[in-house]
């Protein structure tokens, strides 16, 4: 299977900085309790000292979101939600080990962590595109919608979109849940900064990974002259 930006996103977010990670091997039995808490707690340190709506990371998407037509502080990106419940409440949800622990990674390092399910994503390419507008994409709860014309979403060969609003909110088709086995790890960011912070975090997932799981891990830093990542599916 083949992952990729299209060119026109490139072209259009010159300062997007992406990366991402195939494993094997996942499922739901680890306990990386301690290794989220680790990394929650780095958020919540900065936490202490501004609010995640001040945090560059979130304010380089928000401009973005702006740019695509979208009011930020109604549609935010994933890791502006989840620091903003971390600061509220305290914690994270407990969803999935590896969904947890992407999640607790996402905060630490303030960018956007997608996990999704390989299994249910139809090959040979999923695609961060504009849609069409005749994709479908399935919430959380299994009703369908249609993002819109000219929205950005992860869209695959047989134009299911995996999700809405670029990093707003992923699908629950491709969720990761207990009959998990493979998983793709997208992260984006779009502050300066982004380009030395993908690699780290991509480093670290798979450091993780291979010390939760019986994984084989493979990944790539994706820029607008090499955008793709190809891996077994």
């Amino acid at each position: 299977m083949l992952f990729r930006h299209a060119d026109a996103l490139w072209a259009d977010y010159p300062e997007l900085s992406a990366g991402a990670l195939h494993a094997t091997g996942i499922d739901a039995a680890a306990d990386v309790a301690p290794r989220v808490a680790e990394y929650t707690s780095r958020a919540t340190a900065r936490l202490a000292d501004a609010s995640e709506s001040a945090f560059p990371e979130v304010l380089a998407w928000r401009r973005a979101f702006s740019r695509m037509g979208l009011k930020p502080t109604q549609y935010r990106c994933a890791s502006e939600s989840l620091l903003r419940r971390l600061r509220k409440e305290g914690e994270l949800p407990r969803i999935h080990p590896v969904v947890d622990l992407c999640n607790a990674l996402s905060v630490a390092y303030g960018v956007p962590v997608a996990v999704l399910d390989v299994d249910r994503i139809s090959g040979p390419l999923l695609e961060v595109r504009r849609a069409h507008g005749d994709e479908h994409y399935t919430t959380f709860g299994g009703g369908t919608e249609r993002p819109a014309p000219g929205e950005v979403t992860f869209a695959d060969s047989a134009g299911r979109a995996h999700a809405r609003r670029w990093t707003n909110r992923q699908s629950g088709h491709s969720a990761v849940g207990e009959h998990t086995s493979r998983i793709l790890v997208v992260t984006e960011a779009m502050h300066d900064g982004g380009a030395e912070v993908v690699p780290e975090l991509l480093k670290t997932a798979a450091e993780e990974l291979t010390a939760h799981w019986p994984t084989t891990t493979a990944s790539a830093v994706l820029t607008r002259s090499a955008p793709e990542f190809g891996f077994d599916d």
